[in-house]
């Protein structure tokens, strides 16, 4: 199997069919929030591979994958069901949208973005920067991280999947308060991109990453 070996350290439920993975840190490994691996394992013999976008700050010892179940799915539920200890293999880190700790941020995300739009979150507070989180989703996951955000300063609005009038108006309120990132699948990001047009701001200069 093609990629790096990588143990499992633990799997644990961070909110409605949705869980994350961490993995230990294989030597070499040096990732930025908003980066993704692509993760392959075989269940029942049959290789798969997906892309998870990184959910933790920081990869020193271990690093988060947050992976949204989905029950008909052929990998995911087979994740979700893991107990540590077991195998997977990772290639990567990808992407060029990333937090490098240098500047005051809001991170906008729809459903599965709430990953990296946490982990990016969480390293600008601990770089000492100030941090926005906007996250529509009705069933929202990472709750605690969410709160303990807010608790330490950070302005955090979690919004209704309906509520795309709220969501335009959060980011009308802080699109000049730091860089932009969104992350989330298509129809998410294109509704994040004219809200932020409709808001005087540029869309051209936010960090978007497109889920398909």
């Amino acid at each position: 199997m093609k990629g790096t070996a990588v143990t499992v350290d633990d799997v644990r439920d961070v909110g409605p069919d949705t869980v994350a993975l961490e993995l230990e840190t294989p030597e070499d490994f040096d990732a930025l929030p908003g980066q993704f691996v692509l993760l392959r394992a075989a269940p029942e013999g049959e290789e798969l591979a997906r892309h998870y976008t990184l959910s933790s700050p920081a990869v020193a010892e271990t690093f988060e994958l947050t992976v949204g179940i989905d029950p008909d799915g052929d990998l995911s539920p087979w994740l979700a069901d893991l107990e540590g200890g077991e195998t997977v293999h990772v290639e990567g880190p990808f992407g060029t949208i990333t937090y490098e700790g240098d500047r005051d941020v809001v991170a906008v995300a729809g459903g599965p973005g709430v990953g990296p739009a946490v982990s990016i979150a969480e390293a600008a507070h601990e770089a000492g920067h100030d941090a926005v989180v906007i996250y529509q989703d009705d069933d929202p996951a990472h709750e605690d991280r969410l709160e303990a955000l807010a608790d330490a300063g950070a302005a955090v609005h979690v919004i209704a999947d309906d509520a795309d009038d709220e969501l335009a108006n959060a980011i009308s309120s802080h699109v000049d308060d730091g860089q932009v990132y969104a992350f989330g699948f298509a129809g998410f990001v294109t509704t994040v991109a004219d809200a932020i047009e409709e808001a005087g701001g540029d869309p051209d200069d936010a960090l978007i990453e497109n889920f398909g």
